[in-house]
């Protein structure tokens, strides 16, 4: 069993070019930062005309923490003339994982297929007339309808989400501890706590801690 994400920038089009390339390339280090982060797992990514990108998640108790992870990246954009603190987002990303049997090609994901390319794939396609910026589909219909409803509250928080707001979620997925995101951003500590309230991290923890559980249970 693999976790496929399949993902889009959401309107690219309205962004400037030179922004629409800086964020691709951050995308870009943090696909290869995976390597570094999980080193004993097989993740592979690679990019589509620049907007969409793909990915392959061996072990699929990974599968929503770096979706997470890459919607928190893109969210917490901003260029490099701007600051972060109490922006709204510049950019956004529809992200769709889907959990099966499948077979992949390290370096031509494109031509590769199987039961979770195919669900993470069908479902991106629907998201934008649904509304929806994150999906999560499995071949089981009972664990679908569970995430459709956990999802769509999901969708809800992160519509909130500021720049700031997102960014501190980026580094709490990626384990820092308040203080240390506090120094990382030159912030207090408070203020950083204040943000993880505004992010919705708990309940987002919540989801995160029960993901695993649906994994277990159904698909190792």
């Amino acid at each position: 069993m693999l976790a496929i994400i399949n993902a889009d920038l959401i309107n690219s089009t309205g962004l400037d070019d030179v922004v629409f390339q800086s964020l691709s390339k951050r995308l870009k280090s943090e696909f290869d930062a995976f390597k570094i982060q999980y080193p004993s797992e097989k993740i592979v990514f690679m990019q589509y005309r620049g907007d969409s990108f793909q990915g392959v998640v061996e072990n699929p108790l990974l599968g929503l923490g770096i979706a997470l992870k890459l919607k928190a990246l893109v969210k917490s954009f901003a260029h490099s003339v701007e600051s972060s603190k109490n922006k709204l987002p510049i950019a956004d990303v529809r992200i769709s994982i889907g959990i099966g049997a499948a077979t992949y090609k390290k370096n031509d994901l494109a031509s590769s297929n199987g039961e979770a390319f195919q669900l993470s794939g069908r479902v991106l396609d629907t998201m934008k007339a649904d509304g929806k910026t994150m999906a999560l589909t499995t071949p089981i219909a009972e664990v679908n309808e569970v995430y459709e409803v956990f999802f769509a509250f999901l969708d809800t928080i992160l519509a909130r989400w500021s720049i700031a707001s997102a960014e501190t979620v980026y580094y709490l997925l990626n384990n820092l501890k308040e203080q240390e995101i506090a120094s990382k951003l030159d912030r207090s500590q408070a203020a950083i706590n204040h943000r993880k309230k505004a992010a919705g991290w708990d309940e987002i923890k919540m989801l995160l801690d029960y993901y695993p559980k649906t994994v277990k249970n159904n698909f190792l």
